[in-house]
C-alpha cells in the first residue's frame, strides 16, 4: 500500500477516535470510578482480546491457505487484522473501512483476486459466525431465562432472522455472491451506471473472485468448516468479557448460570449493535443492547433477591462503560500499528 493511502486510513482513525470520545455520554468522573472498580480485571479484559484477534488472525489464515500459499507472515496478518478491525469500530457501515484496508495491504503479498476474494470470505465467515451464535442464543435463553409476553414474540423473531441470513450465506458460498450484490447495488438510484461499467471492466476478476468463493466451500471443507470453528468459538470466548464483569457486580449464580447469561447478553447486545451498523463506532447502539438485554435476563443480585429495573440498569450501563474502554484502547493500538511493520518483504528478497 501506498504510504499516503495509508497515511489517509491512519488519520481518519485517529479523527474517528476522538469522535468517539467526545461523543462517550458518560463524564470523564463516572467512567474513571468504573474503571477503578474494575481493578485488575481490566488488563484480564484487555488482554484476552489479544487472544480473540489471533484467532481471527488464524481464521483469515486458514481462509487463504484454501486457495493457495500464504506469504504474508503471520505476524503482519495480525497486524491488520487488529488494524482492519480498529477501522472497522470507526466507520460507518463497517465494512467501508476495514475491508479495504485489508486488501490493499495483503495484494502484494498474494495478488489483487486472492486479497480480495479471501477479504470478503474472511468477513463472510465473521457474519455467518454471527447468525450461528445469534440462534445459539435463542436455544440458551428458551433453557435458562424465564420467558415473558414480550420476549415470546421477539425470541421467534431473532431466530427467523438467524435462520434467513444462514440459508442466504449457504447459497452465497455455493454460488458466489459479488456479482449479484453488485448487480443490487446497482439497482440503487444514482448507481446504475458505476455498476454497469464497473461490472463490464472487472467481469473476469469478479467472475475469478466468485469461483474463489464457491471453492471454499465445495472444494477445500476442511478450510471452510476449519474458519467457521474458530469464528463461532471466537464468539463464545468473547462471552467471557461479560462474565468477569457480572462476578465484579456480585450477580448471584454458578459459573455456568453466569456464563450462558453473559453469552445471551453478548448475543442480544451484537445484534441491536449490528442492526445499527450505519452509525459510525455503533453509538448508542450497542449502549441500548446491553441495556435491553440485561434488564431481560432476570438475573439475582448480592442482596439474593431479583434484579430491580433501577439495579439492571446500573450493571448495564457499568457493562456498556467498560466495554467503551476497550475498544477505545483497541482501536487506538490499531491505528498505531497501522504505522510499524509496513514494509514489504517478499520470499527470496534479500
Amino acid at each position: 500500500m501506498k504510504k499516503k493511502t495509508r497515511n489517509i486510513f491512519f488519520l481518519f482513525g485517529i479523527a474517528a477516535i476522538i469522535l468517539m470520545i467526545l461523543t462517550f455520554k458518560v463524564s470523564f468522573a463516572e467512567m474513571w470510578h468504573d474503571i477503578q472498580h474494575t481493578g485488575y480485571w481490566i488488563f484480564a479484559i484487555l488482554g484476552m482480546w489479544m487472544f480473540l484477534y489471533w484467532m481471527n488472525t488464524l481464521t483469515w489464515k486458514t481462509i487463504i491457505l484454501g486457495s493457495g500459499d500464504c506469504t504474508i507472515p503471520f505476524w503482519k496478518l495480525y497486524k491488520v487484522t487488529i488494524s482492519g478491525f480498529a477501522l472497522n469500530y470507526a466507520t460507518p457501515a463497517g465494512l467501508m473501512g476495514g475491508e479495504p484496508y485489508k486488501i490493499m495491504e495483503l495484494t502484494p503479498y498474494i495478488g489483487r483476486e486472492r486479497a480480495t476474494s479471501s477479504v470478503l470470505l474472511f468477513a463472510m465467515m465473521h457474519i455467518f459466525a454471527h447468525f450461528w451464535y445469534w440462534l445459539t442464543a435463542v436455544v440458551l435463553y428458551l433453557i435458562f431465562v424465564p420467558l415473558d409476553f414480550t420476549m415470546t414474540i421477539i425470541l421467534p423473531l431473532i431466530a427467523a432472522f438467524s435462520l434467513g441470513g444462514i440459508y442466504l450465506f449457504v447459497r452465497g458460498y455455493k454460488n458466489g455472491m459479488v456479482v449479484k450484490c453488485i448487480r443490487l447495488v446497482s439497482k440503487l438510484p444514482g448507481c446504475k451506471k458505476w455498476g454497469k461499467r464497473f461490472l463490464e471492466t472487472h467481469a473476469k476478476e469478479l467472475a475469478n473472485i466468485d469461483c474463489q468463493i464457491a471453492q471454499l466451500q465445495g472444494q477445500n471443507k476442511k478450510s471452510f468448516y476449519g474458519s467457521f470453528f474458530l469464528e463461532y468459538i471466537g464468539r463464545i470466548l468473547q462471552s467471557f468479557e461479560i462474565f468477569f464483569m457480572l462476578r465484579l457486580v456480585a450477580v448471584q449464580g454458578t459459573p455456568l448460570q453466569l456464563f450462558m447469561y453473559s453469552l445471551i447478553i453478548l448475543a442480544f447486545t451484537s445484534l441491536f449493535a449490528n442492526l445499527l451498523f450505519f452509525m459510525p463506532l455503533q453509538l448508542g447502539g450497542r449502549e441500548g443492547g446491553f441495556a435491553m438485554s440485561v434488564t431481560k435476563m432476570k438475573m439475582i443480585g448480592a442482596s439474593g433477591a431479583l434484579l430491580t429495573l433501577s439495579q439492571a440498569m446500573t450493571i448495564a450501563v457499568f457493562i456498556s462503560i467498560i466495554c467503551r474502554v476497550r475498544e477505545i484502547v483497541w482501536t487506538s493500538i490499531g491505528m498505531l500499528l497501522m504505522k510499524f511493520g509496513t514494509k514489504v518483504k517478499l520470499k527470496g528478497q534479500q
